[in-house]
């Protein structure tokens, strides 16, 4: 009976696995059933280090934040849509008069058309002396006029970025030659505004144009004493040019 014991519980107890890499990976070392992994823990020479490098880069920062706080706090950024510049165009215009040897155009258009410049050039490059002002449109585009007395085909070009003529517009009762580049830019080109030539130039829709034209053309006519000129034999022209009283 003893002898029958020793065999069965040999028969129950399975082989130990030969030991190898594939054997022991998966199973657990012996007492560690149900324990937590066992967690690194840092040296006190390891940790001030690694709280050092922390605080290195926190006062880092603090330090880059102060240096560029200061430039921020003087430069402000506006509180409005940008800087508007307030031209006075009339006022500009009125100067420019007694070096231009005619009637610089200051058209009215209210606060529909702003303009960004107005200016007098002597024309020392080109040869051409202009009267100049660039318009921003309600529609957030751009429109420069351009007026001279002494306009010639070759700087007729360089206004008009060398475009075609691709039709006519008509104006505040004015036609206008129309040229268009075919990549946004386009023109509108007055040969006989007053003794002058005026060359509306930009990237603006042509109602913005139009508008604009319009406005160029009332305020040349009005200070040439044209505007609301009647028909010959009405009222208006005999009160401007009274018929000679007959001899007796």
């Amino acid at each position: 009976m003893g002898d029958y014991r020793g065999v069965s519980e040999l028969q129950e107890t399975p082989p130990a696995a030969p030991d190898s890499p594939a054997g022991t990976a998966g199973r657990e070392a012996p007492g560690a059933a149900g324990q937590p992994p066992v967690k690194p823990v840092l040296t006190a020479g390891a940790a001030k280090r690694a709280n050092a490098s922390v605080i290195g880069m926190i006062i880092a920062l603090a330090l880059s934040i102060a240096t560029f706080l200061p430039i921020v706090l003087m430069n402000p950024s506006p509180k409005t849509d940008g800087y508007r510049p307030d031209i006075n165009v009339s006022a500009v215009a009125q100067n420019a008069a007694d070096v231009a040897g005619f009637t610089p155009a200051a058209p009215e258009t209210g606060d529909t058309f702003r303009a960004n410049y107005a200016r007098w050039e002597s024309g020392t490059g080109s040869g051409v002396p202009t009267w100049e002002v660039g318009y921003l449109t309600p529609k957030e585009s751009f429109i420069g006029m351009v007026q001279t007395r002494q306009s010639n085909p070759t700087w007729l070009l360089q206004q008009v970025k060398s475009a075609p003529v691709t039709g006519s517009r008509n104006a505040g009762g004015r036609d206008w030659e129309l040229r268009d580049t075919g990549k946004g830019e386009k023109s509108m080109v007055l040969a006989d505004a007053a003794g002058t030539t005026v060359i509306l130039t930009g990237s603006a829709q042509l109602d913005e144009f139009t508008v604009l034209a319009e406005a160029v053309v009332k305020d040349l006519e009005d200070k040439s004493g044209t505007a609301g000129t009647a028909s010959s034999g009405s009222t208006a022209d005999a009160t401007v040019s009274p018929s000679p009283v007959p001899s007796p």
